[in-house]
């Protein structure tokens, strides 16, 4: 059994064994090339292909996904997209990552990218973003059977590393090869630097043609070869995928702005339709909100799900947002009166708008604002056609996500069950002499307490939450209860707040949420090409790139950014009223 790894409290793993276990693993880039790339015929193989997947059994020190990444971005005739899933079990340190590329200098700015991504990297599937979201590695982080079965994408190439099979005979046995059979589409390439009659004698019982071929020393021999079994193989990963066309995403806030990013990075032509005139008018409009994984002594599904949204929203701003001005990743202190106060390491301010317009203006994506649809209808030609309320013909598009909030109820005729939920937020500019604190606070509510607004600098505090009501206008109980709620997350800062309270100097903004009865998103197709990403609630910082990721693999048979008890409790299907 493999030595636990030890986790250090900035959640960056290291092994205890570290020389021992990677001693064979500091990495040639010469095997990465010759024995990995090569022997999947890479870069050749993937020249004009839309999507291109690998799948690599033992990431060690990242070496064959640096120089995967490398070719990937050198190559005229590269895919749109790099998928690389890759399982271990003992996660290095991020430091280990750029030591072991040191040597070659066309690898060092890719390696200080995976390195400053590299943090919180425990047990289950972790999803990293680079090149502009369009090289993606899903680091899947346990024991390599369970993690296969995790898998729901049919592989292109397969690396077959880790350790020697004398170390690590789990990794090379026969029920391991069989899953990784089962994650192969037909005429997948398959390389190994170990040829060993058993490893390849499995390979071949599994489906694979295999052959030897000259090794780099001190092995004689490596394997390569394709999944192409004489028989039709039964229990396959899906290989479907939705070619890129035309789509129209209905709502122009957080959820349907992230569905359009993200089906743009993939080629499809994507028209935003939203009743206002200009994006992030419904509550995304809030001025800044917090960004925070909740947590869990139990490590509840809850808590599972916004690590996986948390990671995916701060690569998205770190790319996108001007830093100081429209986010800080600020860290956040999590204090309630029954639980120990905690540093939210990951935590940041971020406002919602400035995230909407960058994930618009990205290529591919336009904006098509004072559009209400009221009405969509698939038609004989198997194109999805949307009404507005006199009947008149708005669009047609290949592929619709319905992302409008608790607009989308009446667009679905009732199949899902969603809630509108008001919330009032109080924030005031700086008054002379305030001695706020210097990182936001979370509990039962939140405090942010210094943003750049309107050549300012401001607080903010709140939120109320009141399901089922739609109002917008200001009310000044909610202030109070904003205050309240501030007393008891920082007694000192409401103290000194009240007198802008009692004097009347606070602001109101408020906004109607969106929400499903078990609190999470709602994320699923439908029916054929229509789809729906919605119910973020107050979270939607936290889920909306998250949804669309998730959707954007589903629909294109990519690994999945989670786990797939994650990804299922995300699905329409589990509170679906009808059948369409």
């Amino acid at each position: 059994m493999a030595e636990p790894v030890e986790w250090l409290p900035d959640g960056t793993p290291r092994s205890p064994r570290f020389d021992d276990l990677y001693r064979s693993h500091t990495g040639r880039l010469e095997q990465a090339h010759q024995v990995f790339l090569g022997g999947c015929g890479l870069p050749a193989a993937w020249a004009g292909q839309a999507h291109w997947r690998i799948l690599e059994t033992g990431f060690g020190l990242g070496l064959n996904f640096l120089a995967a990444w490398r070719v990937w971005k050198d190559d005229a005739q590269r895919p749109l997209m790099l998928h690389y899933a890759s399982i271990e079990a003992w996660p290095v340190a991020a430091a280990d990552l750029v030591r072991n590329a040191a040597p070659y200098p066309e690898l060092h700015d890719l390696a200080d990218a995976l390195a400053a991504q590299w943090w919180g990297i425990g047990p289950g599937i972790h999803r990293l973003a680079f090149d502009g979201g369009r090289v993606l590695l899903t680091v899947c982080i346990g024991d390599v059977q369970a993690m296969l079965r995790e898998q729901a994408f049919a592989a292109d190439s397969v690396f077959l590393d880790g350790f020697d099979p004398r170390l690590n005979e789990v990794m090379w046995e026969g029920r391991t090869l069989k899953a990784v059979a089962r994650c192969c589409r037909r005429g997948a390439g398959v390389a190994s630097w170990t040829a060993t009659d058993d490893v390849r004698r499995d390979l071949v019982q599994h489906g694979f043609q295999v052959e030897k071929a000259a090794g780099l020393p001190p092995n004689l021999h490596h394997a390569r070869g394709v999944f192409d079994p004489h028989w039709e193989p039964r229990g396959q990963r899906a290989r479907a995928t939705r070619a890129p066309g035309c789509c129209i995403v209905i709502g122009g806030g957080l959820a349907g702005a992230a569905c359009a990013a993200s089906l743009a990075r993939r080629g499809w032509q994507v028209r935003v339709f939203d009743a206002a005139l200009q994006p992030a008018s419904g509550a995304s409009a809030l001025p800044a909100g917090l960004l925070a994984p909740h947590l869990s002594s139990d490590d509840a599904l809850l808590s599972r799900l916004t690590r996986c949204g948390v990671r995916m929203t701060l690569q998205q701003s770190s790319e996108l947002l001007d830093e100081g001005q429209d986010w800080q990743p600020s860290g956040a202190l999590k204090q309630r009166a029954d639980e120990p106060v905690h540093w939210h390491e990951t935590a940041a301010w971020i406002k919602p708008a400035a995230l909407v317009r960058e994930w618009l203006g990205q290529p591919g994506v336009e904006w098509c604002g004072h559009m209400k649809v009221a009405r969509i209808e698939l038609m004989e030609d198997g194109h999805w056609e949307l009404a507005d309320g006199t009947g008149a013909v708005l669009g047609q598009a290949d592929l619709v996500v319905v992302a409008a909030a608790h607009a989308s109820a009446p667009l679905l005729d009732g199949q899902l069950a969603m809630h509108p939920v008001r919330g009032q937020v109080t924030w005031a500019f700086h008054e002379p002499g305030l001695k706020l604190p210097g990182a936001p606070l979370n509990g039962n509510g939140h405090f942010i307490p210094s943003i750049p607004w309107r050549g300012q600098r401001a607080w903010l505090t709140g939120s109320t939450y009141a399901p089922g009501e739609t109002s917008v206008e200001a009310r000044p109980a909610d202030h109070q209860a904003n205050l309240e709620r501030l007393g008891l997350l920082a007694p000192d800062v409401a103290r000194q707040l009240a007198p802008q309270f009692d004097g009347g100097g606070v602001h109101a903004w408020t906004g109607v949420r969106c929400a499903a009865t078990d609190r999470r998103p709602l994320l699923g197709e439908l029916r054929p090409g229509l789809w729906v990403s919605t119910a973020m609630g107050s979270r939607g910082l936290t889920f909306a790139s998250l949804c669309a990721e998730l959707l954007s693999a589903r629909l294109h048979g990519e690994p999945l950014p989670m786990e797939r008890k994650l990804a299922q409790s995300l699905d329409t299907s589990r509170q679906r009223s009808s059948e369409p």
